[in-house]
């Protein structure tokens, strides 16, 4: 199917009621543009799921800080279109910030308790804005399956959150961190880094796997903490801002690996932030 590219929110919507009326499933793939192989296996799995794929491109200004990089965030919409015409997408969702946000927005959604910790402690308001944009383009895009990477684990557990509470009609599908050769999980902010920088990147994703590795061995938590910590503070770029162990399902944190965890790891490198994440089931 050749790739038809959307700016308008009214068009996008007739265009995924139509492909519903005609009996065909549709898969949803949120991205903020700048795309990788991230959005793309995205992409590809939804295609294998769906019969009709759509990606949006929207660089989303509510989730970001004052501080923070909104004006330089990275964007290539011609490579946008073509990757995501590679990836099998009929539609690409691409509205200008006037289209989704004509004035400023009275009615945000906010997640209670989910957003309190790691990520929403240090980007305060941020998974505010990432809540209001998920659910105007669930809105938007109606019933669907919708795609969102294990990357951003705790962007993904509270769209889950959000959309079972507002009984959004999406079937929120996560699906696996794709990473670098080196193990560096792919990301668009990645384009920041420089070549020293990028050498070093790949050390919260060995942080992860010690302390994942270790866990075979003990169920207390603190001393997978101490060894994510460890492995980040041997290199001296690396600012961390996080390590945690924490519960699966609500992101609390654990004392004791007794159930299904993840660890969750933050880290300022140069001008970039970056974050990891790795399961340790139980």
């Amino acid at each position: 199917m050749t790739l038809t590219v959307l700016d308008r929110r009214d068009a996008f919507r007739k265009a995924l009621d139509a492909e519903r009326a005609s009996g065909r499933r549709i898969g949803l793939v949120p991205t903020m543009g700048s795309l990788h192989a991230g959005h793309t296996s995205l992409m590809q799995r939804a295609a294998s799921e769906c019969d009709v794929v759509v990606a949006t491109v929207f660089v989303n200004p509510l989730q970001f800080g004052p501080t923070e990089d909104l004006s330089t965030y990275p964007r290539d919409p011609d490579g946008d279109r073509a990757k995501a015409e590679a990836a099998g997408v009929a539609y690409l969702f691409a509205p200008p910030q006037g289209e989704m946000f004509p004035d400023e927005p009275a009615t945000v959604v906010s997640v209670a308790s989910l957003t309190d910790v790691l990520e929403g402690a240090i980007r305060p308001g941020h998974f505010q804005g990432v809540a209001t944009i998920v659910t105007k383009l669930l809105s938007l895009a109606g019933a669907c399956r919708a795609y969102f990477g294990e990357k951003d684990y705790q962007q993904l557990a509270v769209v889950r959150r959000l959309t079972a509470d507002l009984s959004l009609p999406a079937e929120i599908v996560g699906c696996p961190t794709v990473r670098a050769s080196d193990g560096l999980a792919l990301s668009s902010r990645n384009a920041y880094l420089t070549p020293g920088e990028r050498a070093v990147a790949p050390t919260l994703y060995r942080a992860l796997q010690r302390a994942a590795a270790a866990a075979t061995g003990t169920s207390d938590a603190d001393e997978l903490r101490a060894i994510m910590s460890a492995t980040v503070a041997a290199q001296p770029a690396l600012q961390l801002q996080y390590a945690e162990v924490a519960d699966a399902a609500d992101l609390s944190p654990l004392t004791t690996l007794d159930r299904d965890a993840r660890l969750l790891i933050a880290a300022r490198l140069g001008r970039t932030r970056l974050i990891d994440n790795l399961a340790v089931p139980r």
